[in-house]
């Protein structure tokens, strides 16, 4: 019996269209156990055939290196987690708005805060302390450049807080207890008030003791007038010496704001040139660079003693034929004062350690020229006391320049 062609066609078709159909619901449940698996990634991944193989696979691998990463991170987490609950130092990670997303045990015991209750709150609402809240502000306006030392009461401890940026948008709050070293810093500053205040009368009298034999019965071997030049030149510098510790020691302890007085900067640059040219006694050319009009709001005797010291120094430490040159300059957030020499420069190891007390980069070298080691550190606590700060940029063998900064709103 011969079959009709057309009947063979279409039972061939009708086999494709079945094999196509069954290749199709194949591929379409792989599809469906890959959606399944996607909405449910904690199952197992589905078994596959051919591509769905090789890409399922593929899936398994990647699953399991993001599980290991995963896991690794936590692992991180945990360590740095435990690190910063066992620092005796207290962290604290605040965000956007500067509300708590997580503190260790020492920030919660240095700010009497409790992690379950605070978590969410703004540090502003839990610290209401006025100089923290200003040095908020500062850190804020990118003014904060040094740690805050901040005693919420009295009897309790005293903290050194510094605020970091990170991680883009967050911040991190740091404190340190420091009353043993406060404790101990209050103690020196005592000892040298009380040292300099003793020390003050027996010079006192030595000098008087000193003039007077000066103008009644003057040395006269040249031996004698050797040594009565020595005594009298060494007790001046002692008396310089205790004159700048007393100023450096009230500029420490006094907690009060500084006056307000109407300071013409312009009449007292004058002032400082002319005994500038007195001390240098000729060697030296002295400039009046740029100067505006505008006066300032301050202690006049303590911007008077940080700009005098400033300039004191210059003439010093620049040889005989330098340029020292005063400037007075401002814009709309600083006010500065600057002295510039061509003197002899200093290292640049030297800069960060210039204002400590009695700290010299060349100890032969300043004691000979007079100076007593403390004018950089009043000028620095005047500064401070006025909220500037002191900026020093130096190249040796070339000179110096020392920037007295103060905010623009203490002009008038």
């Amino acid at each position: 019996m011969t079959a009709v062609p057309g009947t063979a066609f279409s039972w061939l078709l009708l086999a494709l269209v079945i094999v196509l159909a069954l290749i199709l619901l194949g591929q379409l449940r792989q599809r469906n156990a890959l959606r399944d698996w996607l909405n449910a990634p904690d199952n197992p991944i589905p078994d596959g055939s051919g591509v769905w193989c090789d890409l399922f696979s593929r899936l398994q691998r990647l699953r399991r290196e993001e599980e290991r990463r995963h896991d690794a991170t936590r692992e991180a987490l945990e360590r740095f987690r435990s690190a910063a609950e066992a620092l005796p130092d207290g962290v604290m990670l605040l965000g956007r708005s500067e509300h708590i997303e997580w503190l260790n045990p020492a920030a919660c015991r240095h700010f009497s805060l409790d992690a379950s209750r605070d978590i969410g709150i703004s540090i502003e609402q839990l610290i209401r302390d006025s100089a923290f809240l200003a040095y908020l502000r500062a850190f804020r306006d990118g003014r904060a450049t040094e740690p805050l030392q901040l005693q919420r009461g009295p009897g309790e401890a005293v903290l050194a807080l510094s605020l970091i940026p990170f991680a883009g948008t967050g911040t991190l709050l740091l404190s340190h207890d420091v009353t043993e070293l406060a404790h101990t810093e209050t103690i020196r500053r005592d000892f040298v008030a009380n040292v300099s205040h003793e020390l003050r009368t027996p010079l006192t009298v030595i000098t008087g003791f000193l003039e007077q034999f000066a103008s009644e019965r003057p040395p006269t071997g040249e031996a004698a007038r050797s040594f009565f030049g020595l005594m009298t030149e060494q007790t001046i510098r002692m008396n310089r010496l205790v004159d700048d510790l007393l100023t450096l020691s009230r500029l420490e302890n006094d907690s009060q704001p500084p006056r307000d007085d109407p300071i013409d900067v312009p009449a007292l640059i004058d002032s400082l040139l002319a005994e500038a040219g007195a001390l240098s006694g000729g060697r030296h050319d002295f400039r009046a660079g740029t100067v505006h009009g505008r006066r300032l709001r301050g202690s006049y005797d303590e911007i008077r003693s940080a700009f005098g010291n400033l300039v004191s120094n210059a003439v010093r430490y620049t040889p005989s034929g330098g340029t020292i040159t005063l400037d007075w300059v401002a814009d709309a957030e600083v006010t500065v004062f600057s002295v510039t020499d061509t003197g002899i420069g200093i290292p640049p190891e030297h800069l960060p350690r210039l204002s400590e007390r009695f700290y010299r980069v060349d100890k032969g070298r300043s004691t000979a020229s007079g100076g007593t080691g403390l004018g950089l550190a009043i000028v620095k606590h005047v500064l401070a006391r006025h909220g500037g700060t002191l900026q020093i940029h130096s190249t040796p063998g070339r000179g110096s320049k020392f920037s007295a900064r103060l905010p623009a709103g203490r002009l008038i």
